[in-house]
């Protein structure tokens, strides 16, 4: 069976988010963040928050009731 781009991107989301800890996270820019912070969202009681390395990421972040910390203030 073939997988489209999209749905391997899901499978590394999904096996990412295995390895969150505990913390503050830190969280990149993309189609596959975006993936990532889909299933992030489902744990995000196992962290305090995260670091976006776009306002674009931070805003999703926050969409999905995860806190965005400053870089400069962690």
């Amino acid at each position: 069976m073939a997988y489209t781009q999209d749905e391997l991107k899901q499978q590394v989301a999904k096996a990412a988010v295995e390895y969150v800890r505990e913390g503050i996270i830190g969280v990149g820019t993309g189609s596959t963040a975006n993936f990532f912070i889909e299933e992030l969202a489902k744990v995000k009681h196992k962290i305090d928050g995260a670091v976006a390395s776009s306002e674009a990421t931070a805003q999703r972040l926050r969409a999905h009731g995860i806190e965005v910390f400053d870089l400069n203030n962690v």
